[in-house]
């Protein structure tokens, strides 16, 4: 895992912080819920993916 990795996911995390505020301070409170959830759901992605590469390494290790 890089550091890169990890700047990624602060960045997608203050891009949709400051989206949901904009969206609630204008009154959209759903559209701000869906911008959160939608930005959860980029992450998750992006972490399950490096769980699988973290299995598939372990597994290399010790020839499972």
């Amino acid at each position: 895992m890089n550091v890169d990795f990890i700047f990624k996911i602060a960045a997608i995390g203050i891009v949709v912080a400051v989206l949901n505020q904009l969206l609630q301070r204008s009154g959209r409170e759903e559209q701000a819920m869906m911008t959160t959830i939608a930005g959860l759901i980029v992450v998750l992605m992006m972490i399950v993916t490096e769980i699988s590469n973290l299995f598939d390494t372990i597994k290399s290790i010790f020839n499972l």
